[in-house]
């Protein structure tokens, strides 16, 4: 019986049992906050210890209807993946005078990385959550604290990086928000894997921040991390960021906005295309923001509105293979009267491939466009159900392969 079944069948129990739970206690199991009600009440006797818990999953189809490299092949069609989430308060657990510590672990199903490979051809890929056949990782384990005051924070550990630097609010989650790669990192920037490293964020003032990270470039984050950080090269990513958060003021009240620009270094050996010649220390820039520009109503903890944001990368198309990219889009927030969690959200990206060819690859056409549309509708408080369409243009730089459209739906669900 596969890992897909097993799940399946595990959910099927817990929802049976939460039902069971919630008809002996009178109350409708429909309007909980997860599908457990907090695993059963453990959660809130974790809670008093200073320690919180969350488990969800993550279900997706997709199927390629024209275009691409095939619209027949079935394989990558179904994908799943899960995720445990624990925070602890060091200060309640263990008595420690201040400090965080963060562990996530994930797990995915079935042996394919999503229908890129089979039938679309993306060079960004259209199923960001797909990662392939992993029974768990530890995908983050580190602490977070104050150091030399409250304005300084260090995060040491082993991190994903991708969810720290380059950050947007509108577009960084492939669980809840767009599900194409474009829209979730920035791809001229060499984020390694889940990796051991530190990142220092200083808080210049209220609304202005510096934030400075390293990485060991080439952690594979199937492994803890200590022998490619500590063993043969120093290879490091170096991140630096700035940021200004910036509130615009509107009739209902103060609408978010983050402005953020970053460079970064990687200490790796890299051979130039057009040569052939080693070179180190490549060096990238991005620029990542975000705005509400529109807010529903006055109530401060309401989130419903438009927001818009757009990204942009730079990176030496000698040494990546995707030397500028772009995007931008927007999300609207309680659009229809009556849904006021659901979601709608619309982006268009574009990637420029370099002019140079290797043995690995051959662009023939130098840039791949990405135009994806979602509504995530909030079905139950543990529940939420997104239907999906992409328009991929040049399909992974080949003239040869036609635009696709690629439909899917998306079901998350949280215990």
């Amino acid at each position: 019986m596969n890992r897909f079944k097993v799940l399946s069948i595990i959910a099927i129990l817990l929802f049976l049992a939460g039902i069971c739970r919630a008809e002996q206690e009178k109350n409708n199991i429909w309007n909980k906050d997860s599908l457990t009600d907090g695993l059963f009440g453990l959660n809130d006797s974790l809670s008093e210890k200073g320690i919180e818990l969350n488990i969800s999953s993550t279900q997706i189809y997709q199927q390629n209807l024209r275009g691409g490299l095939s619209t027949h092949r079935k394989a990558g069609r179904v994908s799943g993946s899960y995720d445990v989430e624990l925070n602890a308060d060091l200060q309640k657990l263990l008595g420690f005078e201040t400090g965080t510590l963060f562990l996530h672990l994930e797990g995915g199903w079935p042996n394919t990385e999503g229908i890129d490979g089979v039938s679309v051809g993306s060079a960004f890929g259209v199923n960001a959550d797909a990662i392939g056949n992993e029974a768990m990782l530890v995908k983050q384990l580190f602490y977070e604290g104050p150091v030399f005051g409250d304005d300084i924070t260090l995060m040491i550990g082993k991190i994903d990086f991708t969810g720290i630097f380059d950050a947007t609010a509108y577009a960084d989650d492939e669980c809840t928000q767009f599900l194409n790669g474009a829209f979730v990192d920035n791809p001229t920037i060499p984020f390694p894997d889940y990796s051991l490293g530190a990142v220092l964020t200083w808080k210049l003032s209220q609304n202005v921040y510096l934030m400075g990270g390293i990485a060991d470039a080439q952690a594979d984050g199937r492994e803890t991390g200590f022998d490619t950080t500590f063993h043969d090269e120093d290879y490091f990513l170096y991140l630096l960021e700035t940021g200004v958060r910036g509130n615009l003021q509107s009739e209902n009240g103060q609408m978010p906005g983050n402005y953020r620009f970053g460079m970064w270094v990687d200490g790796q050996d890299k051979r130039r295309y057009s040569d052939n010649s080693v070179y180190r220390d490549d060096t990238g820039f991005y620029v990542s923001c975000d705005q509400m520009i529109y807010k529903e109503n006055s109530q401060p903890k309401d989130s419903q509105g438009l927001g818009l944001f757009t990204r942009f990368g730079y990176a030496n198309s000698d040494l990546n293979q995707i030397g500028n990219f772009w995007s931008l889009g927007m999300q609207y927030e309680g659009l229809i009267d009556g849904r006021d969690e659901d979601v709608f959200g619309l982006a268009y990206a574009q990637g420029v491939f370099t002019d140079y060819s290797t043995s690995d690859f051959n662009y023939s056409d130098n840039h791949e466009n990405v135009l994806e549309c979602y509504y995530s509708a909030a079905v139950y408080p543990w529940l939420t159900l997104s239907p999906n369409i992409q328009y991929v243009g040049n399909p992974g730089g080949n003239k040869q392969i036609s635009d696709a459209v690629i439909i899917g739906i998306r079901a998350q669900m949280t215990f």
